[in-house]
Protein backbone atom coordinates (compact mmCIF):
# COMPACT_ATOMS: atom_id res chain seq x y z
CA UNK A 1 0.00 0.00 0.00
CA UNK A 2 1.09 3.38 -0.54
CA UNK A 3 2.87 5.49 2.71
CA UNK A 4 3.47 1.75 4.00
CA UNK A 5 6.26 0.41 5.15
CA UNK A 6 8.19 -2.68 6.10
CA UNK A 7 9.07 -2.40 10.06
CA UNK A 8 13.40 -2.61 10.42
CA UNK A 9 13.73 -1.65 6.43
CA UNK A 10 15.88 2.14 6.30
CA UNK A 11 13.67 3.98 4.50
CA UNK A 12 14.58 4.84 0.57
CA UNK A 13 14.38 7.94 -1.03
CA UNK A 14 11.32 5.97 -2.68
CA UNK A 15 9.75 5.27 0.27
CA UNK A 16 9.77 9.32 0.86
CA UNK A 17 8.23 9.93 -2.65
CA UNK A 18 5.85 7.95 -2.07
CA UNK A 19 4.21 8.91 1.22
CA UNK A 20 5.16 12.57 0.15
CA UNK A 21 3.25 11.87 -3.64
CA UNK A 22 6.18 13.20 -5.86
CA UNK A 23 9.50 11.64 -7.37
CA UNK A 24 12.29 10.56 -6.41
CA UNK A 25 14.00 13.08 -8.85
CA UNK A 26 11.89 16.00 -6.75
CA UNK A 27 13.03 14.43 -3.86
CA UNK A 28 16.59 14.79 -4.08
CA UNK A 29 16.33 18.21 -5.45
CA UNK A 30 14.24 19.06 -2.35
CA UNK A 31 17.00 17.44 0.44
CA UNK A 32 20.05 18.34 -1.74
CA UNK A 33 18.68 22.04 -2.01
CA UNK A 34 19.31 21.99 -5.33
CA UNK A 35 19.31 25.73 -6.17
CA UNK A 36 18.91 25.76 -9.85
CA UNK A 37 15.09 23.96 -9.51
CA UNK A 38 12.00 26.00 -8.56
CA UNK A 39 10.00 23.58 -6.01
CA UNK A 40 6.68 24.95 -4.78
CA UNK A 41 6.78 25.80 -0.90
CA UNK A 42 3.94 23.32 -0.82
CA UNK A 43 6.03 20.48 -2.57
CA UNK A 44 8.83 21.07 -0.40
CA UNK A 45 6.98 20.53 2.78
CA UNK A 46 5.71 17.51 2.06
CA UNK A 47 8.87 16.08 1.23
CA UNK A 48 10.45 17.21 4.41
CA UNK A 49 7.55 16.21 6.54
CA UNK A 50 7.87 12.62 4.63
CA UNK A 51 11.55 12.59 5.80
CA UNK A 52 11.21 13.11 8.91
CA UNK A 53 8.20 11.04 9.46
CA UNK A 54 10.12 8.03 7.99
CA UNK A 55 13.39 9.00 9.77
CA UNK A 56 14.95 9.12 6.59
CA UNK A 57 18.88 9.62 5.88
CA UNK A 58 20.56 9.15 3.05
CA UNK A 59 23.39 6.21 2.38
CA UNK A 60 26.86 7.20 2.40
CA UNK A 61 27.48 5.68 -1.17
CA UNK A 62 24.37 7.51 -2.34
CA UNK A 63 25.35 10.62 -1.04
CA UNK A 64 28.99 10.22 -2.57
CA UNK A 65 27.23 9.55 -5.67
CA UNK A 66 25.22 12.65 -5.77
CA UNK A 67 27.81 14.87 -4.87
CA UNK A 68 30.71 13.12 -6.61
CA UNK A 69 32.52 12.72 -3.25
CA UNK A 70 32.24 11.44 -0.34
CA UNK A 71 31.61 13.26 2.55
CA UNK A 72 33.14 10.65 5.52
CA UNK A 73 36.01 10.50 6.88
CA UNK A 74 37.22 6.99 8.55
CA UNK A 75 39.46 7.03 11.42
CA UNK A 76 41.14 3.58 12.80
CA UNK A 77 41.75 4.42 16.60
CA UNK A 78 45.12 3.46 18.10
CA UNK A 79 45.75 -0.01 19.40
CA UNK A 80 44.12 -0.30 22.73
CA UNK A 81 46.77 -0.11 24.84
CA UNK A 82 47.89 2.98 23.15
CA UNK A 83 44.60 4.74 23.64
CA UNK A 84 45.56 7.93 26.36
CA UNK A 85 43.02 10.30 27.34
CA UNK A 86 45.50 12.79 25.24
CA UNK A 87 44.54 10.92 22.31
CA UNK A 88 41.01 10.78 23.63
CA UNK A 89 40.97 14.47 23.68
CA UNK A 90 42.57 14.89 19.88
CA UNK A 91 39.78 12.06 18.79
CA UNK A 92 36.67 14.60 20.46
CA UNK A 93 38.52 17.39 18.76
CA UNK A 94 38.94 15.80 15.11
CA UNK A 95 35.44 15.00 14.96
CA UNK A 96 34.21 18.49 15.64
CA UNK A 97 36.86 19.76 13.43
CA UNK A 98 35.62 17.73 10.14
CA UNK A 99 32.73 18.31 11.52
CA UNK A 100 33.22 22.00 10.76
CA UNK A 101 34.45 21.63 7.53
CA UNK A 102 31.11 19.53 6.18
CA UNK A 103 32.68 15.96 6.60
CA UNK A 104 31.11 13.16 9.24
CA UNK A 105 33.89 11.15 11.13
CA UNK A 106 33.40 7.34 11.60
CA UNK A 107 35.63 5.32 14.12
CA UNK A 108 36.57 1.48 13.63
CA UNK A 109 38.67 0.17 15.83
CA UNK A 110 42.38 -0.63 15.35
CA UNK A 111 43.64 -3.82 13.43
CA UNK A 112 47.27 -4.61 12.17
CA UNK A 113 45.90 -4.11 8.57
CA UNK A 114 43.09 -2.18 7.99
CA UNK A 115 40.46 -4.22 7.09
CA UNK A 116 39.43 -3.48 3.03
CA UNK A 117 35.92 -4.63 3.60
CA UNK A 118 35.08 -1.44 5.96
CA UNK A 119 36.99 1.34 4.26
CA UNK A 120 35.25 0.32 1.30
CA UNK A 121 31.64 -0.38 2.58
CA UNK A 122 32.46 3.03 3.97
CA UNK A 123 32.90 5.21 1.22
CA UNK A 124 34.79 7.51 2.80
CA UNK A 125 36.69 10.59 1.16
CA UNK A 126 39.51 9.94 3.51
CA UNK A 127 41.07 7.35 5.93
CA UNK A 128 43.32 7.65 8.89
CA UNK A 129 44.80 4.74 10.45
CA UNK A 130 47.26 4.39 13.58
CA UNK A 131 50.04 2.53 10.95
CA UNK A 132 49.29 1.62 7.35
CA UNK A 133 51.96 -0.10 4.79
CA UNK A 134 52.46 1.46 1.56
CA UNK A 135 50.42 -1.69 -0.34
CA UNK A 136 47.20 -0.35 2.08
CA UNK A 137 47.48 3.12 0.79
CA UNK A 138 48.22 2.66 -2.88
CA UNK A 139 44.73 0.55 -2.70
CA UNK A 140 42.48 2.63 -0.86
CA UNK A 141 44.02 5.82 -3.65
CA UNK A 142 43.43 3.49 -6.41
CA UNK A 143 39.92 2.91 -5.31
CA UNK A 144 39.66 6.53 -4.70
CA UNK A 145 39.85 7.52 -1.13
CA UNK A 146 41.43 10.55 -1.84
CA UNK A 147 43.30 11.57 1.37
CA UNK A 148 45.23 8.58 2.94
CA UNK A 149 47.48 9.44 5.87
CA UNK A 150 48.94 7.59 9.23
CA UNK A 151 49.42 8.50 12.86
CA UNK A 152 53.10 6.74 12.49
CA UNK A 153 53.75 6.49 8.67
CA UNK A 154 55.79 7.99 6.54
CA UNK A 155 53.37 10.69 5.44
CA UNK A 156 53.31 14.31 6.60
CA UNK A 157 51.22 13.62 9.74
CA UNK A 158 53.47 10.24 10.94
CA UNK A 159 56.30 12.65 10.16
CA UNK A 160 55.61 15.37 12.07
CA UNK A 161 53.99 13.04 14.92
CA UNK A 162 57.32 10.52 15.06
CA UNK A 163 59.42 13.46 14.28
CA UNK A 164 58.95 17.08 15.89
CA UNK A 165 56.23 16.11 18.29
CA UNK A 166 58.50 13.85 19.59
CA UNK A 167 61.16 16.16 19.86
CA UNK A 168 59.33 18.50 21.78
CA UNK A 169 58.50 16.36 24.25
CA UNK A 170 61.73 14.65 24.94
CA UNK A 171 63.61 18.15 25.06
CA UNK A 172 61.01 18.93 27.76
CA UNK A 173 61.76 15.47 29.81
CA UNK A 174 65.64 16.27 29.51
CA UNK A 175 65.80 19.38 29.81
CA UNK A 176 63.53 19.58 33.30
CA UNK A 177 65.33 16.43 35.00
CA UNK A 178 69.07 18.02 34.07
CA UNK A 179 67.99 21.71 35.46
CA UNK A 180 67.17 19.25 38.76
CA UNK A 181 70.66 17.72 38.62
CA UNK A 182 70.32 14.55 37.03
CA UNK A 183 73.16 14.23 34.77
CA UNK A 184 72.62 10.11 33.85
CA UNK A 185 68.93 9.22 32.89
CA UNK A 186 66.84 6.41 32.02
CA UNK A 187 63.96 5.36 29.67
CA UNK A 188 61.23 3.66 31.40
CA UNK A 189 58.73 1.97 28.57
CA UNK A 190 56.17 -1.00 29.14
CA UNK A 191 57.44 -4.12 27.17
CA UNK A 192 54.69 -4.62 24.61
CA UNK A 193 54.77 -5.30 20.95
CA UNK A 194 52.47 -2.31 19.77
CA UNK A 195 55.03 0.22 21.07
CA UNK A 196 58.50 -1.14 19.82
CA UNK A 197 58.53 1.51 17.10
CA UNK A 198 56.69 4.08 19.22
CA UNK A 199 59.51 3.16 21.81
CA UNK A 200 62.19 3.43 19.27
CA UNK A 201 61.38 7.05 17.63
CA UNK A 202 61.46 8.38 21.57
CA UNK A 203 64.31 7.01 22.93
CA UNK A 204 66.07 8.21 19.69
CA UNK A 205 65.03 11.55 20.29
CA UNK A 206 65.91 11.14 23.87
CA UNK A 207 69.37 10.09 22.90
CA UNK A 208 70.24 12.86 20.77
CA UNK A 209 68.86 15.51 23.21
CA UNK A 210 71.38 13.86 26.06
CA UNK A 211 74.12 13.66 23.65
CA UNK A 212 73.13 17.55 22.95
CA UNK A 213 73.72 18.00 26.63
CA UNK A 214 77.17 16.29 27.04
CA UNK A 215 75.49 13.35 29.31
CA UNK A 216 75.23 9.65 28.77
CA UNK A 217 72.60 8.02 26.17
CA UNK A 218 69.47 6.94 28.15
CA UNK A 219 69.44 3.48 29.94
CA UNK A 220 67.00 1.82 28.86
CA UNK A 221 64.45 0.13 31.28
CA UNK A 222 61.81 -2.16 29.65
CA UNK A 223 59.01 -3.55 32.65
CA UNK A 224 56.14 -5.09 32.22
CA UNK A 225 52.68 -3.26 33.41
CA UNK A 226 52.44 -5.60 36.77
CA UNK A 227 53.45 -4.55 40.41
CA UNK A 228 55.70 -8.16 41.03
CA UNK A 229 56.89 -7.88 37.13
CA UNK A 230 58.16 -4.24 37.51
CA UNK A 231 59.74 -4.88 40.70
CA UNK A 232 61.88 -7.70 39.40
CA UNK A 233 62.60 -5.73 36.17
CA UNK A 234 63.65 -2.45 37.99
CA UNK A 235 65.87 -4.01 40.40
CA UNK A 236 67.47 -6.35 38.02
CA UNK A 237 68.04 -2.88 36.20
CA UNK A 238 69.17 -0.68 39.03
CA UNK A 239 72.37 -3.71 39.93
CA UNK A 240 73.34 -2.42 35.52
CA UNK A 241 72.53 0.75 35.85
CA UNK A 242 73.16 2.29 39.54
CA UNK A 243 74.15 6.04 38.70
CA UNK A 244 70.86 6.64 36.79
CA UNK A 245 68.92 8.83 39.24
CA UNK A 246 66.57 10.27 36.57
CA UNK A 247 63.67 8.68 34.57
CA UNK A 248 62.06 9.82 31.06
CA UNK A 249 59.16 6.89 30.87
CA UNK A 250 57.31 7.13 27.56
CA UNK A 251 53.83 7.00 29.28
CA UNK A 252 51.72 7.50 32.34
CA UNK A 253 51.70 3.79 32.15
CA UNK A 254 55.10 3.51 32.03
CA UNK A 255 55.57 5.69 35.11
CA UNK A 256 53.47 3.98 37.09
CA UNK A 257 54.90 0.56 36.99
CA UNK A 258 58.12 2.48 38.19
CA UNK A 259 56.45 3.96 40.82
CA UNK A 260 55.42 -0.05 41.51
CA UNK A 261 58.19 -1.00 41.44
CA UNK A 262 60.37 1.00 43.20
CA UNK A 263 57.76 1.09 46.42
CA UNK A 264 58.54 -2.76 46.17
CA UNK A 265 62.50 -2.63 45.99
CA UNK A 266 62.32 0.10 48.82
CA UNK A 267 62.70 3.02 47.18
CA UNK A 268 60.87 6.69 46.55
CA UNK A 269 60.36 8.84 44.28
CA UNK A 270 62.01 11.94 43.70
CA UNK A 271 64.52 11.60 46.59
CA UNK A 272 65.93 8.23 45.30
CA UNK A 273 64.88 7.71 41.51
CA UNK A 274 62.97 10.85 39.61
CA UNK A 275 59.93 10.04 37.17
CA UNK A 276 58.75 12.29 34.36
CA UNK A 277 56.55 10.65 31.77
CA UNK A 278 54.55 11.85 28.99
CA UNK A 279 50.83 12.23 28.19
CA UNK A 280 49.00 13.69 31.51
CA UNK A 281 46.24 11.81 32.74
CA UNK A 282 44.09 11.91 35.99
CA UNK A 283 45.74 8.60 37.10
CA UNK A 284 49.07 10.53 36.86
CA UNK A 285 47.82 13.11 39.78
CA UNK A 286 46.17 10.70 41.52
CA UNK A 287 49.47 8.29 41.94
CA UNK A 288 51.71 8.20 45.11
CA UNK A 289 53.61 10.70 44.37
CA UNK A 290 51.56 12.67 42.56
CA UNK A 291 53.73 12.31 38.92
CA UNK A 292 55.36 15.11 37.24
CA UNK A 293 54.44 15.12 33.57
CA UNK A 294 54.80 16.49 30.23
CA UNK A 295 51.97 17.05 28.69
CA UNK A 296 51.16 17.72 24.66
CA UNK A 297 48.58 19.98 23.23
CA UNK A 298 45.72 18.05 21.97
CA UNK A 299 44.39 20.88 19.71
CA UNK A 300 47.59 21.36 18.13
CA UNK A 301 47.95 17.74 17.20
CA UNK A 302 44.10 17.79 15.80
CA UNK A 303 44.39 20.85 13.90
CA UNK A 304 47.55 19.63 12.10
CA UNK A 305 45.48 16.46 11.21
CA UNK A 306 42.85 18.10 9.76
CA UNK A 307 44.64 20.36 8.15
CA UNK A 308 46.46 17.87 6.35
CA UNK A 309 43.25 15.41 5.67
CA UNK A 310 41.70 18.61 3.56
CA UNK A 311 44.44 19.09 1.61
CA UNK A 312 44.40 15.92 0.24
CA UNK A 313 41.11 15.61 0.00
CA UNK A 314 40.86 18.57 -1.70
CA UNK A 315 43.88 18.32 -3.98
CA UNK A 316 45.45 21.97 -2.00
CA UNK A 317 49.23 22.17 -1.13
CA UNK A 318 49.81 20.79 2.49
CA UNK A 319 49.99 23.11 4.99
CA UNK A 320 53.40 23.98 7.47
CA UNK A 321 54.16 21.32 10.07
CA UNK A 322 53.91 22.82 13.78
CA UNK A 323 57.28 23.22 15.10
CA UNK A 324 56.49 20.73 17.66
CA UNK A 325 53.32 19.04 19.93
CA UNK A 326 52.96 22.28 22.65
CA UNK A 327 54.85 20.19 25.22
CA UNK A 328 54.52 22.24 28.48
CA UNK A 329 55.45 20.86 32.22
CA UNK A 330 52.56 19.90 34.57
CA UNK A 331 55.18 20.11 37.98
CA UNK A 332 54.01 17.70 40.72
CA UNK A 333 55.91 15.82 43.15
CA UNK A 334 58.24 12.75 41.28
CA UNK A 335 60.72 15.46 40.11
Amino acid sequence: MPGHESPGRRATSADVARRAGVSRTTVSFVLNNTASQSISAETRRRVLDAARELSYAPSPEARALSRGRSSSVLVYLPPARSLTENIGQIVERLSELFSEAGLSMVMHAWTRRPAAQVWSSVTPAAVLAWDLTDEDAQLMRGTGVRGVASWTGSDAIGRWVTGSRERDAARLQVETLVRAGHRVLGYAVTGADHMHGVSQWRYEVLRRECQERGIPEPAVLQLPADAHGAQTALGEWRERHPDVTGLCAHDTTAALAVLAGMRRVGLRAPDDLAVLGVNDSSAAALADPPLTMVDLDAEITARYIVDVVLALVNGEPESSAPTGGGASLLARDSV
